[in-house]
């Protein structure tokens, strides 16, 4: 009893580190794109984000999947004490990751000309260039990233994360500034090499990143050895067996990943052919793929980073109890990590769906164009957060297959309302606004339908959706209403903006409260929560 206590404990513990730097991280990244995108505008958005696409779907081949499959292998020979198996594991994904990251770098950095030219955004070349290295960097990254996941060690992944985003925010927005004036005379702007600057600083920041995490293992590494030196296990695992069984755990995640990624080139491609044979230029085309990229993606994607965290530092936790056997712990992880998930997704996507052009002007005042989008298409942060979910918990049990056929369906149906809805003149770059969420719609069912089936547990519809959605639509009119009143009393869309976004945050959390929304288990999960529930109980407001 007391060491399921002590599991508990550390589940909520390390969620919390994780989700801190996650929040911290999505915070400092949106931070930078605000100077970055008024320095570049919504053309070099479109620029930067056609480079940055083709670099994640290639950093995913050759890495992404790999942290939660090396944490998943980990944390289960941890649970029955392989120390050896579990290192193994460690030194079979270094290899792995390494040629990988190291194959997909050179391809990159060789036939970038090419792929730009593909992805028809030509400019986007330099972008390309500066990234190439950077997928060798992060997949190196990625295998210690996953050892400490797996040993529900997250201090060196968020601390690695939030050096990494911050030499990132420095180094895209002074090389952004930098790389403009190059090659032009003085008063203009040389866009593309502005957009490259701000992805070189991407590099920069990754290698500040994989250098926190090594030394981070090698102040650790005494300690593994005498672990591992002592440890009696009934066989010991070979690199190869490890190698292929990591790729063999891997590649259902890298595949249901990409397939996401995929649908971002090809949206990318997509938006500017389809808007320039309905009578948009090319740069037309390039500007409002940058509002779609740099401004409705950046912003929605915001919130649900919170929700990511929580699932990826759940995965090992979750992992761990289904190979123990602990299945009332995996629905209790289950349960709380989707209600923590909705409670903070939910109101974010009312808050920036009647929010989205004030949002837009105060954020962006040399290029306040988009916030129609953020309205129209707020509602995929919901199903997007719902899907990050049910994906990692899927992973955590062992049912890594399914997300991708989620994931593959959500592709279909964004490329089928992308024709169908984009070369509509009135709704343009809506159009892929609209498919976006009907891709998030797909495949969010699908996960949460499937986990409901294979785990048997009924969700906890009232406390997990209804009630977060009535605490929102109360904090959303609060929000509209007191945004108009302000502004009329004093006419500024940045103080006006302010005031009522922390107004309604204030009034959402009383909802929830009066309504028991939000339950102590709920706040322990968040950061600062124990501190949260100190006062609330010091008030008699739980």
């Amino acid at each position: 009893m007391a060491e399921r206590t002590k599991r508990k404990g550390s589940f909520v513990k390390q969620a919390a580190i994780l989700a801190t730097a996650g929040i911290l991280v999505r915070f400092l990244g949106f931070v930078y794109r605000v100077p970055l995108t008024n320095m570049i505008g919504d053309q070099g958005n479109g620029i930067y984000s056609a480079g940055y696409y083709i670099y994640t779907f290639l950093l995913i081949l050759s890495s992404a999947g790999l942290p939660a499959a090396i944490s998943k292998m980990v944390s289960e020979r941890i649970a029955v004490k392989q120390y050896r198996n579990a290192h193994r594991v460690f030194q079979g994904a270094l290899i792995v990751s390494g040629s990988l990251g190291l194959l997909f770098a050179v391809l990159l950095g060789v036939f970038g000309q090419q792929v730009a030219n593909w992805a028809n955004a030509p400019e986007s070349y330099y972008c390309i260039l500066t990234l190439s290295p950077t997928i060798f960097i992060v997949a190196v990254m990625s295998a210690y990233r996953g050892y400490f996941q797996g040993m529900n060690t997250m201090v060196p992944t968020a601390i690695s994360q939030i050096v990494e985003q911050v030499f990132n925010a420095f180094f895209s927005v002074y090389l952004a500034y930098v790389f403009l004036s190059f090659g032009v005379s003085a008063g203009q702007k040389n866009i593309p090499m502005g957009a490259a600057g701000g992805t070189a600083g991407t590099g920069i920041g990754a290698l500040a990143g994989l250098l926190v995490v090594m030394f981070s293992y090698f102040l650790i590494r005494p300690t593994i050895v005498k672990k591992v030196r002592r440890c009696h296990q009934p066989f010991e695992e070979s690199y190869a067996d490890t190698s292929k069984q990591l790729l063999k755990t891997a590649w259902p995640i890298i595949a249901g990943t990409a397939v996401f990624s995929i649908t971002n080139l090809i949206d990318m491609n997509m938006v500017t052919r389809i808007l320039e044979t309905t009578g948009f230029s090319h740069s037309e085309a390039m500007d409002l793929y940058g509002q779609l990229s740099g401004k409705y993606v950046t912003l929605t994607t915001l919130p649900v980073s919170i929700s990511t965290a929580l699932a990826t530092a759940a995965l090992p936790s979750i992992a761990a109890s289904a190979k123990l056997k602990e299945f009332k712990q995996v629905r209790r992880k289950m349960n709380l990590t989707f209600r923590i998930s909705m409670i903070i997704s939910v109101p974010a996507a009312v808050g920036i769906g009647v929010l989205g052009g004030p949002i837009i002007h105060m954020l962006f005042p040399m290029a306040s164009d988009g916030g129609v989008l953020l309205t129209v298409g707020s509602i995929s942060i919901l199903f997007l957060a719902l899907c990050q979910t049910a994906t990692g918990i899927l992973q955590g049990i062992g049912h890594i297959k399914v997300p991708v056929v989620g994931a593959i369906l959500g592709a279909i149906t964004k490329i089928i309302l992308n024709y169908l809805l984009i070369g509509i003149p009135e709704l343009n770059v809506l159009g892929a606004v609209l498919s976006t969420t009907g891709c998030y719609l797909v495949a969010a069912v699908f996960d949460v339908i499937m986990l409901s089936r294979i785990t048997n547990v009924k969700f906890d519809m009232m406390g997990t959706l209804l009630k977060p959605i009535a605490g929102a639509i109360v904090m959303g009119v609060a929000a509209l209403a007191s945004y108009h009143v302000i502004n009329m009393v004093y006419p500024s869309n940045t103080i006006a903006t302010l005031v009522s976004i922390v107004f309604a945050m204030g009034i959402y959390g009383m909802v929830m409260l009066l309504i028991g929304g939000i339950t102590e288990e709920d706040l322990n999960s968040l950061p600062m929560g124990k501190k949260m529930v100190l006062i609330l109980k010091k008030f008699r407001m739980l």
